[in-house]
């Protein structure tokens, strides 16, 4: 069965210009033209429209999504495997979090008491390699893979070694926000994070940049850390900008 430009449109929840724009980048080719001279696309165009869709949702560019899917040995079925682990992982995080925010709520109100580690639910385990991967998906598709190779390659132990560090620094910093984000033991404390990091990747200074901005950025992020402290979000973004301008270029 074949699609023409509109009814592909409305199948996938895209605009046609949409559809128009990713031929003209040769991202998303007709098929083959109608005796109208309309588009059409086939089932191998609505797989390719899908990976196109699928890594769209990771905030792969534009660009970036042709370096991959025009590889030599870009595996479909691969991919959608890779997809698949990344949405559960994340879907898990985020029911965490939901849970966490819930308990949260009811401790404010005097309805149930949390122990520190209920407090950082969700801000452990899967999710400290999420946010790291976080930073692959978006400035750097090929570390994808590598990182999520490397975090599976660790023992039990060395997992929870990472995660209670993990878990450690965002408590450091929280309790040391008083101090301002030049003060050494913030910064220290920032550097701690930046060699976390390297865990599941060597982070480039664009990654911490983009990283630092999540916790403004990202929802789910910006809302945990504010149950914490209405100013921890860009506390912790100011700190990590600090610490890449001035430490790091010191150094």
């Amino acid at each position: 069965m074949t699609y023409a430009v509109k009814q592909l449109a409305e199948l996938a929840g895209v605009s046609v210009r949409t559809l128009h724009y990713y031929d003209e980048i040769g991202l998303l080719e007709p098929s083959s033209y109608g005796g109208n001279g309309y588009r059409q696309y086939n089932e191998e165009a609505l797989f390719r429209l899908q990976q196109i869709l699928f890594y769209r949702e990771l905030d792969f560019s534009l660009s970036d999504i042709a370096k991959v899917i025009e590889q030599p040995d870009f595996d479909v079925l691969e991919s959608l495997q890779l997809h698949k682990e990344l949405l559960q992982g994340e879907a898990k995080r985020l029911s965490t979090l939901i849970q966490t925010i819930d308990k949260t709520i009811q401790h404010m109100k005097g309805k149930l008491e949390m122990s520190d580690a209920e407090i950082f639910e969700g801000f452990s385990e899967e999710q400290q390699e999420l946010y790291a991967q976080e930073a692959a998906r978006r400035w750097n598709p090929e570390t994808v893979k590598s990182s999520m190779s490397r975090w599976k390659s660790y023992s039990k132990e060395k997992k929870a070694e990472i995660l209670e560090e993990g878990k450690l620094i965002y408590q450091d910093m929280m309790g040391a926000m008083d101090e301002g984000i030049e003060s050494e033991t913030v910064q220290a404390t920032v550097a701690r994070w930046h060699q976390h990091l390297r865990n599941f990747y060597e982070p480039t200074p664009e990654m911490l940049q983009g990283l630092a901005q999540m916790y403004v950025d990202d929802p789910a992020f910006r809302a945990f850390y504010e149950k914490l402290h209405p100013d921890m979000p860009k506390f912790i973004r100011d700190a990590i900008v600090y610490y890449y301008e001035i430490v790091l270029v010191k150094a």
